[in-house]
């Protein structure tokens, strides 16, 4: 049985390589996303290359191998699962459920996780718009654009949040910006970096970093 640290790792390698979709994840991406040394990492990447889990070359990045993905995938199913059932169950708000499922992803059985999908009705999508990947190992894949490289004036629909940091969850809430909304690019000031997006009843100024979060199903 994978440790909870290996878990965390191809959980964290799987997601970074998803996200931009690439092969590799670097070695400092990698550190920024589970907030460790670089040093540390390319120790337990070193490790999990030995378990056959990942594939790492110096200064090349690193990549799951199939087991490593399965695993990955495994553990992104209890957490997807569980961000659902606390929102869904006990009305957590979307910027609450994700450092919850962080601590319980961990300790449940493969057999509850089963039940949860049932009970839930075997839902496709977590509380940020993440796909969740099914019993049998397959995820369902959608092509995204992020709202920084999106135009002016196009009715636009929010359907994933990458971002699932509490702060800016609430913030996005606060702004009257979550799943299923439609809103408006109004303005961009290039040379500011930012983009001001309009909802029905309020405008808000999102730096373009934090726009590239925000995706729309294309």
């Amino acid at each position: 049985m994978a440790s909870l640290t290996i878990e965390n790792y191809v959980k964290a390698i799987y997601q970074l390589t998803a996200q931009v979709n690439a092969e590799t994840a670097s070695t400092g991406a990698l550190a920024a996303a589970l907030r460790v040394s670089p040093s540390t990492v390319t120790c337990m990447l070193k490790a999990l290359h030995e378990s056959e889990l990942a594939e790492h070359r110096p200064y090349g990045g690193v990549r799951l191998t199939d087991q490593g993905e399965k695993l990955a995938l495994r553990v992104l199913r209890r957490h997807r699962l569980i961000e659902l059932f606390l929102a869904q169950t006990l009305q957590l708000n979307w910027d609450e459920v994700h450092e919850e499922a962080e601590h319980l992803e961990h300790a449940v059985s493969e057999l509850l996780v089963d039940r949860i999908d049932a009970y839930l009705q075997y839902p496709e999508l977590d509380p940020h718009g993440d796909p969740i990947p099914k019993s049998d190992g397959s995820v369902a894949t959608a092509i995204y654009q992020s709202v920084s490289d999106c135009q002016r004036g196009h009715k636009l629909t929010l359907c994933r949040v990458l971002d699932q940091s509490s702060e800016f969850l609430r913030f996005l809430s606060e702004a009257g910006l979550e799943l299923g909304v439609t809103f408006e690019i109004t303005r961009r000031d290039r040379a500011a970096g930012t983009i001001t997006v309009a909802t029905r009843d309020r405008e808000t100024t999102l730096s373009n970093e934090a726009a590239s979060r925000l995706l729309i199903q294309s």
